[in-house]
């Protein structure tokens, strides 16, 4: 580990260690329920959400200071969670009641007492704590209808929002001093997922996943970058993060996701799948391993090169190769344009969804007419 790495893993242990003396002296008195937008079946419900003892943030604005952003963060980071108390969710005349854990999560299942709508993507429901009737906040929860062509699954740093995570100064830079509105998206990505949730019907009724290790703490954060940023919403995965004396970063991120992602495709055993992410850290290997595992389940793989030094795609070549022997498709591709191509070609989205996302590039000063993906195997492959 790098020296600067060790610095700044012991001003974050240290902050960590002031942040627990600070909830330690606190009464611990619930101030809000964050509930996380949840996904299921007509069957079963699931949601999670934290019972906090700090108050909302504040919206960000695109004209914050530094030092304001760094405050959020101080904020954010620095939750105070509640364990123990008892909430209770209700979802289509279904209720359900949970216990926060010692981080203050919690998790609910909920069977609905009335018929869904079968023509909606989201339906709507409220986390409330019995005992304050104050604190309350309604919750969405995701079911694909019988209508949607596919779901997506896709990373979020690196993949839609510009972080630059290999290289780690840079990207704690982002994290500590910017806000939701200083997040800039890749070039068409927005037209990109925009296209794929609506499909060649233009129904708007395909699913899509963020599972990312980005921490609980910055759900806030992520959310309001892709509303803001016209970018389809659906439920996030992130991780708890945990700070240790040989650790900066959390451990266990491939596990985390295949995790993550298995769930979905279990949840919906029907629905194919469209995996995106980015080359950077183990998207390529962690989606082969999902396209090994779950014959037939993935429509394709849509990688981004973030690191295009040749033993990398080399080795993404490679698992291109096993992604094809296994059935689906790997394309590795330096812009949005190319991944947004390959899904038209497929019938996945309306080919006239292509000027969107080529005018959004152009707008950005990207590259309108790009070049052929870096890897392209099996191109007719992926089923429709």
């Amino acid at each position: 580990m790098s020296s600067w790495a060790k610095l700044l893993g012991s001003a974050v242990r240290g902050l960590e260690s002031r942040f627990d003396e600070l909830r330690a002296r606190e009464q611990r008195r619930p101030k809000q329920i964050v509930a996380y937008r949840g996904f299921g079946t007509a069957e079963v419900l699931r949601v999670s959400g934290r019972v906090l003892a700090n108050d909302p943030l504040w919206t960000a604005g695109e004209e914050d200071p530094w030092w304001r952003n760094l405050r959020a963060t101080w904020r954010r980071m620095g939750s105070a969670e509640v364990p123990g108390a008892v909430v209770e969710v209700e979802i289509a005349g279904g209720r359900a009641r949970a216990v926060t854990d010692d981080e203050g999560f919690f998790r609910a299942a909920v069977q609905p007492g009335a018929a869904l709508r079968s023509d909606r993507l989201w339906h709507d429901g409220e986390v409330r704590l019995p005992g304050d009737p104050g604190i309350h906040q309604p919750v969405h929860v995701l079911i694909p209808p019988g209508e949607a062509s596919f779901g997506v699954v896709s990373d979020l740093d690196d993949t839609v929002v510009q972080m630059d995570v290999a290289n780690r100064f840079r990207m704690f830079r982002e994290v500590l001093l910017g806000n939701a509105r200083t997040r800039v998206p890749f070039h068409g990505v927005a037209a990109f997922y925009r296209a794929l949730h609506r499909g060649p019907a233009g129904r708007r009724l395909n699913p899509l996943f963020y599972v990312s290790s980005s921490p609980w703490n910055m759900y806030d954060l992520l959310l309001d970058f892709l509303e803001h940023r016209d970018i389809p919403v659906g439920p996030l995965l992130l991780r708890d993060w945990g700070v240790s004396e040989y650790e900066l970063l959390p451990s266990g991120h491939g596990l985390h996701k295949r995790g993550a992602i298995r769930q979905i495709l279990d949840t919906y055993p029907t629905l194919p799948f469209i995996l995106i992410g980015d080359s950077g850290q183990e998207d390529p290997e962690i989606y082969r391993d999902v396209v090994r595992d779950c014959p037939g389940r993935v429509l394709a793989v849509y990688i981004r090169n973030v690191t295009p030094a040749p033993p990398r795609v080399g080795a993404i070549r490679q698992l291109a190769e096993e992604v094809r022997a296994a059935g689906s498709t790997l394309i590795l591709s330096d812009d949005t344009l190319s991944a947004a191509r390959h899904a038209a070609e497929h019938g996945w989205i309306d080919t006239g969804e292509l000027a969107e996302v080529a005018a959004a590039e152009r707008a950005a000063g990207a590259r309108a007419e790009p070049e052929a993906p870096t890897v392209v195997v099996n191109p007719e492959g992926g089923r429709r």
